[in-house]
């Protein structure tokens, strides 16, 4: 149950939370730290994205906020999260990427872990430059992958790129007030915590990998 902590889990080697706007790459550094460490990157946005594929009750009602370019509900993604977290390759750690996006999920993740250990990193970037980065971003069709700026297909599946529904100029601009309302307070929930860490988004994707590396080995210790 959302709130509470999952009941006969041990504590985990290493578990971390991506925090940051749109556009500033947490889902491309969630993936890359997710496989060099051997645990499942958790994105709230392919759990979503799969229901709204299969056109189930939530999936519809999902699709019609994030199509408008605001968040979905607390009670929706709680509830998402706490039943993944409970899955059998999360046991020894995980990376979420795009959740908790309000204090309230941020609360219930506490919940969920208990004593479990937890990293929190955030990356900055400014305005600026997550407008320009998202007006020129595309992703796979078929699997939602990403692309890099260079790539004519997607390098996943072979599939068609396209511009994202939420990327278009004026629900960008929607989906960072959004972000500036809603979830940056979320960073003050976790700053001032020994397990805090802020990572400069500007840098090359390489760099800031290794800033990622660097802050989760400072906090963990051996276990990143």
């Amino acid at each position: 149950m959302p709130g509470t902590r999952l009941p006969g889990d041990p504590v985990m080697a290493l578990n971390l939370v991506m925090l940051g706007p749109p556009g500033a790459g947490k889902g491309t550094q969630a993936e890359r730290f997710a496989l060099t460490h051997g645990v499942p990157k958790i994105s709230t946005g392919d759990i979503l994205r799969e229901a709204v594929a299969a056109q189930t009750a939530m999936g519809v009602a999902a699709k019609k906020v994030m199509d408008a370019g605001r968040l979905v509900g607390d009670e929706i993604m709680i509830g998402i999260v706490s039943e993944r977290l409970r899955r059998a390759d999360a046991k020894a750690g995980f990376v979420l990427d795009g959740f908790p996006r309000t204090v309230p999920q941020a609360a219930a993740l506490d919940g969920m872990l208990g004593s479990q250990p937890l990293v929190v990193v955030d990356i900055v970037v400014p305005e600026e430059t997550l407008v320009r980065r998202l007006a020129s971003r595309r992703m796979c069709g078929s699997c939602g992958h990403s692309a890099l700026p260079n790539e004519k297909d997607c390098p996943k599946c072979g599939g068609d790129l396209v511009v994202r529904i939420d990327d278009s100029a004026g629900i960008v601009l929607e989906r960072l007030r959004v972000y500036a309302e809603q979830t940056a307070p979320i960073v003050e929930f976790y700053r001032g915590r020994p397990n805090f860490r802020a990572i400069d988004g500007t840098k090359s994707p390489e760099e800031v990998q290794a800033a990622i590396c660097a802050a989760v080995t400072a906090v963990a210790g051996g276990a990143a």
